[in-house]
Formats: structure tokens, C-alpha cells, sequence
């Protein structure tokens, strides 16, 4: 089932928006991890090594002040003494609250084990000297700096065992923020190529069938009415599509109808026109009587319309069987060069009369080669072209004619400097029928057939005929035919 254009664009969108979302959704995963990280580093770690400096400080205080107070005896260094142990608990008690029940109680118990037995040897000490009985001072201030090394030991790797974890942490970081770098990076990259080739497949399964569909229309714009539009495309596009071969079909069916139409017309009319010419030329000729110079004067007149109308009914008939493909072409190798001098050369007492200067750069049969042609079609073809030429270009004007060879292809073209065709008559110039706007004045009026028959020649020979001009500054019209 072929989604529509509303489906496509609506399915694109949200698989951009899914596409860019996990991206969002893993850097926010990735910064999560990273915020836990540092919490532990500022809320933990630090927090512990900031406490074990203030043990060591509140230590040393109480074994400067215990040491003070047995030499001296002054109350007041006891009582700092007593100060600094409650601190010591203190700190003790945070740094537990912090570490809460980890791997690093172990390391705790030793330190508040060993500075209960230093607690225990000054305090039997301080009681000795407050009650004045001897003891072995030596030995006590032996036992009391092991155990205040051992505390000082025990704090010394609880700071390196977390400021180890601090630099393991750190490294850690580190790589985790290079990973999710990495991994954005290639993450963004991978979605927005995919993005990119999802918008352009997106995008061209539209605009290739519209590209198509536009140059159906031109192609019925020019008379072409074939109905094989057949695309892979959105619902719409191509019921659309659907549409317009319905349309070139009805629309094949009336040229049909008009063409036959017009055929038989002019089969029926040759006959009367045939007849009434005959009748025309013998009253001329004084076959009923007498003729007054002004009798004979309307029957020229009559004779000449006459043998327009006949030329007319024989080139719509001749156009007729051309598109019908009735029309026989005789092909042999023929020089162009030398068709389009003859053409030249035919017309150049029209030419003379209006002044017109005509420049030629006709190719010669070494520079240009011969072509399989019907000459007298060409011929035809070419003195349409060169007429229409004339015909346009105003007095004291120039015409060029060219014969080149173009890679596989043999090009005929004709420039002039008349008033050049309009925007609207470009896409119809080649239509039967079709009077170009901005005939000279003066001109007859012709039957709008000649480039019909220009373009039907040359695409029997498997050519192209077209036309470059801007309004006011001249035509150019161009055939190709292959080598």
C-alpha cells in the first residue's frame, strides 16, 4: 500500500524527532553517570581527606597538650586536652556518617581501636600525676607515641586509599567523557546521514513523480497526447496521475475526431475547389462569352484564392497522413550543405527585395557528412524555416545561416533580427494551426501549417527541431538530424 504525501512526511518527522531523541537521551544518560561520579569525588572522597587532616590536627593538640599538662600540671591544658579528644570523636563520627557501610570500615575500627588505647595510657598518666603516685614515665611515653603512630598510620592510608580512588575516579571521568564524545559524535553523524537520506528519499519519491507529472502537461501543452503515465508514487500523485491519462485519452480521442474530420473536409473539397477552378479559367478564356477587363481582373482574383485554397486542403491532407504516418519517405544519402544553398539560392530575389543581409557559414561535405534523407521533405522543411525568416526580418535586416556538424548529430540553424516570439507562443509554435503574434504588416496571412510540417519532417528522421528567442530581439530556430 503506497503511503500518501501527509503519511511520508508525517512517518519522517517523528523518526527525526525518535532518531534525535535517543542522541538526547544517552548524553543525558551519559551525564548522569558523570554528575554520580563527581558527587562521590566532592561529597565522599574530599570530604574524607578534609576530615583526616582535622584527626591529625586534633591528635597532635592532644598530645601536645597531654605531654604540656604532666610536666606542668596546668588545669587549663587538660582541658584543652578533653576539647580535642570530643573533636576527635566528632570528625571520627563524620568521617563514619560519610563512609557510611563500606568496604573502609575496617580501616576505621582500627583507628578509633587504637586511639582508644592512647586515650586509655594518658588518661592512667594524667591520673598519676593529679594523685601524685610515681610511675614508669618512660615507658608510658613509649606506649603512647606507638599508638599515636599507629593512629597516625592508619589515617595516613585511609587519605591514600581515597585519594587513589579520587585519581581512579578522575581517569574514570576521563574516559567516560572521551567514550561519550566518541559515541555522540558517530551517534550524530550515523543520524544525520540517516536523516539526510531519509529527507532525500522523502523529498524525491515526491518531486520525481511532480517533475514527471510537469513534463506531462508540457507534453500535452504540445499536442502530445499519449496516456503512459505509469509512476511509482504517493496516493495522490497518483491518482493524479491516474487523472491525466484519463484526460490524454479523451483528449486523444478528440484530436482523432478533429483530424478526421478535417481530412475528410478536405478529401470532399478538393473535388468542388478542382471543379470550380476549371469553371473560373474557362469563363476567363471567354468560354461563356465576352469578358470585360474588370470580369477578367475578379476572375484572377477568384483563380488566386482558388489556388490557395487547394494548397491549403493539399498541405492539411499531406500533414494529415505525416501524423498519421501514411505519408512515404524515400531515404538516400543526401549532402545538406548543398539542399540549403539550393533553398538560399531560391530565395534570394525575396531576399534582395527587402535588403536583407544574409550571412552564411554553410559546412562544406568534408567538415559536414551525408545523411540518410528524403530530399524533397527537407527541402521542404528548410524553405519553411528560410521563408518564415524573410517573412519576419524588416527591411535593411540580417539573416544567418548555419550548417555544423554537433558531436552525432548534423544541426541546421536560422537566425534573424525580426521581432522575435513571445513566451506564450514558444511552448505552441510548433502546433498546426498556430498563427505567430506580430506578423509584419503588409505580410499574407499564412496558414499556420509551415512549422507543422517543419517539425513533422524532422522527427521522421529521427531529429529535433526548436526554437531560442526573446521577445524583440529575433529568433533562432534550430534542427538536429543524425549522423
Amino acid at each position: 500500500m503506497r503511503l500518501s504525501i501527509f503519511s511520508r512526511l508525517f512517518a519522517g518527522y517523528i523518526a527525526v524527532i525518535l532518531i534525535f531523541g535517543g542522541i538526547t537521551a544517552y548524553s543525558v544518560y551519559a551525564l548522569h553517570q558523570l554528575n554520580g561520579e563527581v558527587n562521590i569525588l566532592f561529597n565522599r572522597d574530599e570530604r574524607v581527606i578534609e576530615a583526616k587532616d582535622k584527626l591529625v590536627d586534633s591528635l597532635l593538640s592532644q598530645v601536645r597538650s597531654a605531654r604540656k599538662f604532666v610536666i606542668t600540671g596546668d588545669v587549663a591544658l587538660l582541658e584543652q586536652m578533653i576539647s580535642g579528644q570530643k573533636d576527635f570523636d566528632k570528625y571520627i563520627e563524620q568521617v563514619s556518617s560519610i563512609v557510611g557501610a563500606g568496604e573502609n570500615r575496617d580501616p576505621l575500627a582500627r583507628i578509633q581501636s587504637h586511639y582508644a588505647e592512647y586515650t586509655s595510657l594518658v588518661n592512667k598518666e594524667i591520673e598519676f600525676v593529679r594523685i601524685g603516685q610515681p610511675y614508669d614515665k618512660l615507658d608510658y611515653r613509649h606506649k603512647e607515641g606507638q599508638a599515636v603512630e599507629r593512629v597516625m598510620q592508619d589515617l595516613k592510608k585511609l587519605e591514600t586509599y581515597y585519594r587513589q580512588d579520587i585519581q581512579r575516579r578522575l581517569t574514570g571521568i576521563r574516559q567516560t567523557t572521551g567514550v561519550a564524545q566518541r559515541m555522540s559524535f558517530t551517534l550524530f553523524s550515523a543520524a544525520l546521514l540517516l536523516v539526510i537520506i531519509g529527507v532525500f528519499m522523502n523529498t524525491r519519491g515526491i518531486t520525481k513523480p511532480l517533475k514527471v507529472l510537469m513534463y506531462k502537461t508540457k507534453e500535452i501543452s504540445r499536442g502530445v497526447f499519449k496516456a503512459d503515465l505509469d509512476i511509482a508514487s504517493p496516493r495522490e500523485i497518483s491518482e493524479l496521475a491516474g487523472a491525466l491519462n484519463r484526460m490524454c485519452e479523451k483528449l486523444q480521442e478528440v484530436d482523432s475526431m478533429k483530424s478526421g474530420f478535417f481530412a475528410t473536409m478536405s478529401h470532399e473539397l478538393r473535388t468542388p475547389l478542382a471543379s470550380i477552378k476549371q469553371g473560373i479559367t474557362l469563363l476567363r478564356e471567354h468560354g461563356a462569352g465576352p469578358v470585360t477587363e474588370k470580369q477578367k481582373r475578379l476572375f484572377t482574383i477568384l483563380t488566386e484564392e482558388t489556388n490557395r485554397l487547394i494548397e491549403i486542403v493539399n498541405s492539411f491532407l499531406e500533414l494529415s497522413k505525416m501524423e498519421a504516418g501514411m505519408m512515404p519517405f524515400t531515404l538516400k544519402e543526401e549532402n545538406l550543405p548543398y539542399l540549403v544553398r539550393r533553398v538560399l539560392k531560391e530565395m534570394t530575389p525575396l531576399v534582395e527585395a527587402k535588403k536583407i543581409d544574409m550571412e552564411t557559414d554553410i559546412g562544406d561535405e568534408k567538415e559536414v557528412p551525408l545523411l540518410k534523407l528524403d530530399r524533397e521533405r527537407i527541402l521542404q522543411a528548410v524553405r519553411n524555416l528560410v521563408g518564415n525568416a524573410v517573412k519576419f526580418t524588416p527591411q535593411n535586416g540580417s539573416i544567418a545561416v548555419r550548417v555544423y556538424s554537433a558531436g552525432t548529430t548534423v544541426r541546421f540553424s536560422i537566425k534573424d533580427t525580426g521581432p522575435g516570439v513571445s513566451r506564450e507562443d514558444l511552448e505552441t509554435i510548433f502546433e498546426k494551426f498556430h498563427q505567430v503574434r506580430g506578423q509584419p504588416p503588409g505580410s499574407l496571412k499564412g496558414t499556420g501549417l509551415g512549422l507543422a510540417f517543419v517539425k513533422q519532417i524532422i522527427t521522421a528522421h529521427g531529429g529535433k527541431v526548436w526554437v531560442e528567442s526573446e521577445e524583440g530581439k529575433g529568433s533562432t530556430f534550430i534542427f538536429s538530424l543524425p549522423s
